[in-house]
């Protein structure tokens, strides 16, 4: 039986979340997100939501064996009886010895390889509506007109997280604590399930580059 049980790896920015998305899509498999999860244990207010929702409180992370006992429930359900694609998880070494620990099989992982600079230019160019949530970029996606939404004519801002000062910081703690899983999975799994690919040109380019690697490399 050829399960597709993906993880997949790279910095904020690289496009993980729309290759995430399209990806599940096409193989038909579902994306697992600990963020995600964590929301839905959270908006149905299971024991486990409550303590998530308190922890969250107090500014406390959620513990690693928690999201893994969470992840270990996830993937036994019957819709991962195929596989499933986990999106930014594991987050460091730890993390990733735990789901080998909590026999959480893994196949194939992606890693999206985009250059600092690339990123940089990318998130530090976008700006939001905030009542409407749509974004803009001023070199990808800008607005009909300067700093307004092209639908309601209010003016555009740039969320905190997206300033060129915070995107730095952003890549500085992911090379400091992603950037080092990647590598131990290149050790750990065979050649052909360990896949880097280059994170520049179009979405449907880089979609087409994955989609290449899982499907013909067959374990």
């Amino acid at each position: 039986m050829h399960h597709l049980r993906i993880i997949l790896l790279g910095a904020p920015g690289a496009g993980k979340g729309t290759q995430a998305m399209l990806i599940c899509e096409k193989l038909n498999l579902p994306k697992i997100s600990t963020g995600d999860m964590l929301r839905a244990e959270i908006s149905a207010g299971t024991p486990l939501g409550h303590k998530v929702k308190q922890l969250m409180a107090n500014g406390q992370l959620v513990s690693d064996e928690l999201i893994i006992d969470l992840l270990r429930t996830r993937v036994a359900k019957p819709d991962c009886a195929e596989g499933f694609l986990l999106d930014g998880f594991p987050r460091n070494v730890l993390q990733a010895e735990a789901l080998i620990k909590a026999n959480i099989a893994i196949d194939h992982v992606v890693y999206i390889d985009v250059p600092d600079e690339d990123i940089i230019k990318r998130l530090s160019g976008r700006y939001t509506h905030l009542a409407s949530g749509r974004t803009y970029h001023f070199l990808f996606n800008p607005p009909k007109s300067a700093d307004k939404d092209d639908i309601t004519g209010e003016s555009l801002v740039q969320r905190e997280d997206d300033t060129e000062v915070a995107v730095r910081t952003r890549l500085k703690i992911y090379h400091q604590e992603t950037k080092p899983v990647i590598e131990w999975y290149k050790n750990v799994l065979k050649a052909n399930q360990f896949h880097e690919i280059e994170g520049v040109g179009t979405v449907e380019s880089i979609q087409d580059k994955i989609l290449e690697m899982l499907k013909y490399k067959k374990i």
